[in-house]
């Protein structure tokens, strides 16, 4: 039985090679989702090796979060965009927890998120996940954690209300949309801890600072850092 398997899975990888997510190329020997080219010329911000960063200076005034960065900036008509909406909206969700190993081994490698206790993925609204099947982030929260050897926490805080679409509101309306959004649950648990606010995409970045801002209101001696896996440069006004 093993022997026909083996011919079995042979075949398959002859007929139907594994391609990469972002290119669509056929992966190589040794590659995993996203192929060695497509790795190299990647959109990286490099925000995690600086505390004073676009990301950081976002939330400047807004919400005292202790560290803040993005991995990869969202550039429409591209592979990466593709990507990213594949575990979006067509289930591939082994995209997110492969690009949150590689965002967490670069957090690690900073420095700047080494005592980092838990991450938590942003919650998703409800009725998105009853249909979705799955929270995105929670996968991207799972490649960071470990790699930074932290808890993945999912039950902290939950989203207290549905809320319509950020990417169909303007931007003047984004903040209002999701205020009151929010609420922790145990507060106890996240005491004093550092905490690492997880999402898939930043473009205004209404949605993690009140998130954020919840949970310093409702835990106000523990730290919180942001990481958002794909961040807008327009939306942050960084220049190429």
């Amino acid at each position: 039985m093993s022997i026909l398997n083996d011919l079995w899975s042979d075949l398959c990888a002859l007929l139907f090679p594994p391609r990469c997510v972002v290119c669509g190329e056929p992966l190589a020997e040794g590659e995993w989702s996203i192929c060695t080219l497509c790795r190299m010329t990647a959109p990286l911000t490099g925000y995690w090796h600086e505390v004073d960063n676009p990301v950081a200076r976002k939330c400047w005034g807004l919400v005292p979060v202790y560290r803040a960065s993005g991995f990869l900036f969202f550039r429409h008509a591209s592979g990466w965009r593709d990507s990213i909406h594949g575990f979006k909206y067509r289930g591939a969700w082994s995209t997110a927890r492969v690009l949150g190993e590689w965002y967490g081994s670069e957090l690690a490698r900073s420095g700047l998120y080494d005592d980092v206790d838990k991450v938590i993925p942003m919650p998703l609204q409800p009725l998105k996940r009853l249909r979705r099947g799955y929270n995105q982030s929670e996968y991207i929260a799972e490649g960071i954690a470990a790699q930074l050897g932290a808890e993945v926490d999912r039950r902290s805080v939950r989203r207290r209300r549905n809320t319509a679409s950020q990417a169909l509101k303007p931007r003047r309306e984004r903040a209002g949309n999701v205020e009151g959004a929010f609420a922790v649950r145990h507060p106890e648990r996240l005491a004093g801890r550092h905490v690492l606010l997880v999402d898939d995409v930043m473009t205004t970045g209404s949605t993690l600072l009140s998130c954020a801002a919840e949970m310093l209101r409702a835990v106000p001696d523990c730290r919180v850092s942001i990481a958002a896996l794909a961040v807008s440069r327009r939306e942050l006004g960084d220049k190429e």
